[in-house]
Formats: structure tokens, sequence, C-alpha cells
């Protein structure tokens, strides 16, 4: 698959939505709007490859071209893998053997190596280090996406990846999405984070259940956008040594408040 099309279906009201929008390998697509706006129901949209049997009567290409029933309700090898805001692990299994037996499905050419880089992957996102040999269901929210993107990024076949609220993900979000394009994904990320939004190369602009504005980040915005970033990788920073029993007394933002 080289680009994914996403048709207009209609609103809430039954209006058309003017949509017609191709996505191809290494594009970030940001999706803003108001809580109940009709963000996750795109997602769903995307996730389930619609052919005009949803609610709001959206359709997807791929190539250009309806996909076929096998490639729709396949139960391997999908197309679209989607992380939700929580990932909550049941099974008894240590982060090593998750992987592997992830691994057992892909059958990657060197599964040692595959599991290293998984959880170097993993470290580079999350605060607090996850080991191989820790139990799946003590790692925290922020370690479980982390664990997860990275598995999506380097493991997983799905060249679409949704990704809803990673701002609530307790992960570095820059890191996270040049994982996955690094690795030739489309990434569309549901969000309400001002830095997280301008990111995407484009966004696209819900409201009453449909999108009513698609928009090119511009150059003035990506500059806002990285004065924004330092000014959040502060905060990271004011987190952590609160989180290490700091105080925090002096001027907390020096020269970097815009």
């Amino acid at each position: 698959m080289e680009r994914i099309s996403i048709l207009g279906g209609r609103d809430k009201a039954g209006r058309r939505e003017d949509l017609d929008l191709t996505l191809r390998r290494g594009d970030i697509l940001s999706i803003v709007g108001p809580t109940g706006a009709g963000k996750s129901r795109f997602l769903e949209d995307l996730s389930c490859l619609a052919q005009g049997d949803t609610p709001t009567g959206r359709r997807v290409l791929i190539d250009g071209k309806p996909p076929a029933d096998e490639l729709r309700y396949a139960l391997e090898g999908r197309l679209v893998a989607q992380l939700s805001q929580n990932m909550n692990f049941i099974m008894d299994l240590t982060v090593e053997e998750f992987i592997r037996m992830h691994g057992e499905c892909r059958r990657p050419a060197q599964p040692d190596r595959m599991v290293e880089r998984i959880i170097a992957a993993a470290n580079r996102l999350t605060g607090e280090a996850i080991g191989a040999e820790t139990p799946v269901t003590q790692l925290s929210g922020g370690q479980s996406r982390a664990l997860m993107i990275a598995d999506t990024g380097l493991l997983s076949p799905s060249p679409v990846v949704l990704i809803d609220e990673l701002e609530n993900a307790g992960v570095d979000r820059s890191r996270a999405l040049e994982l996955l394009v690094g690795e030739d994904k489309i990434v569309l990320v549901s969000t309400h984070d001002p830095v997280l939004a301008l990111l995407g190369s484009r966004r696209l602009c819900f409201r009453g259940g449909a999108v009513w504005r698609v928009i090119e980040t511009s150059p003035a915005e990506q500059r806002n956008a990285a004065r924004m970033a330092a000014v959040n990788e502060r905060f990271l920073e004011l987190r952590d040594l609160l989180r290490n029993g700091a105080t925090l007394e002096a001027e907390p933002f020096g020269d970097c408040c815009v």
C-alpha cells in the first residue's frame, strides 16, 4: 500500500462532508476539534476501512480502489493499527515474552535483536526504564503506551497507525512520531495539544461530526510549534524534578517563556 484516501460522508445533521483526502507513507495528520466533534468516529471509520456502511457514510480507498472484503475483515495483517487512550495488559507475561509472542506471528529475521530494539525504543519514549523481565501487568500507563508504540512501529506490518490523544500517554510525543514515520508509517493523531497538532503537515478540524476545514501547517506555525515545544520541554524537566523530591523556589522558566 502506498496511499490511503478518505472520501467525505455526512455530519450529525446529515449535511454533506466536503472531504477528499489522500495520505502517503511518512505523512503525519493531526485531528483537532472539541470533545464530541467526531474525531474518534473518524478514526473508527479508518480502522474498519469504511465503505459507506458506518453512521458517517465515509468511504476509504486503498491505492485509489475500495478494499476487498478479505482485507477489511482480516484478523491478521491488518492495514490499520490503532492505539487507544487506555492500554492495559492482563497477560501473565514479561515484556520480553510479550514481544517474542508477537514476533512468532511476524517471524522477524533476528528475534533476539528485535526484542532489544523494541525495548530500547520504548525506553527512549518513557521516563522510567522498562526491563525485559518486567511483568507487563506491572507497567505504568505511560510505559504500556511506550511499549505498544515501539512494538507497532518496529514489529507490526500495519502501514497506517491511528493514535488517540498521545498527550495523555506519558511518552515523548515527538520521538514517538519520529519512530513511526521513520518506519514509513502513515500516522494520524487525534489531539487537544497545540504542540502535537502543529507537528503534522496538515490538520483536520472537526465540528458537528464532520471535517469542516483542512489546514496546511505553515512555516510560521512550525516556528511557533518549536517555541511551544521548548516551553513544554521545560515543563517536563520541572515535572521530573518534583517527581524526584526537588523543590521549585526559583523562577521556573527563566528566559524560555514565550
